[in-house]
């Protein structure tokens, strides 16, 4: 079977570096954002939300664990397309972007974003090192 020109989707040979098959570097600026800077933007903007949520309500109230998630929501869809990343993202030097290129918008911001906030969508990952709230939303988390 080769592997030059496949007939099937599993017959694809793996890339050489996350983001070979999107066009992307293997190294540096533009490259797919690895595993480390990710978990550590995303437990700034849990920690975040989590903080703003204290303003809300109090810690150990059950309402406390339904605002935490709804205010991480919200700093998602406000600062993505604003600032191209939440503040988590910024800090450690990465961005979303749409694939097709341009802005990636309130929809792709929207659609990224709740199924972040599912979790199990984020823990689904392809070769490229994208969760599937990206592949969805059509978005890919980069080095900036």
């Amino acid at each position: 079977m080769s592997h030059a020109n496949p007939h099937r989707f599993g017959d694809l040979a793996p890339s050489k570096w996350p983001g070979e098959r999107l066009g992307l570097p293997s190294t540096g600026r533009g490259s797919i954002a690895r595993v480390g800077r990710r978990i550590v933007a995303l437990l700034v903007d849990w920690g975040s939300a989590m903080l703003l949520a204290l303003l809300l309500t109090p810690y150990n109230s059950v309402a406390y664990t339904w605002v935490t998630p709804l205010v991480f929501l919200v700093l998602q869809l406000v600062f993505i397309p604003t600032i191209g990343g939440s503040v988590g993202h910024r800090l450690f030097g990465m961005s979303v972007v749409p694939l097709v290129g341009g802005w990636v918008g309130v929809r792709r911001s929207a659609v990224r974003s709740i199924l972040l906030a599912l979790v199990l969508p984020a823990l689904v990952w392809d070769s490229d090192q994208r969760g599937f709230h990206d592949k969805v939303a059509g978005t890919a988390l980069i080095r900036r």
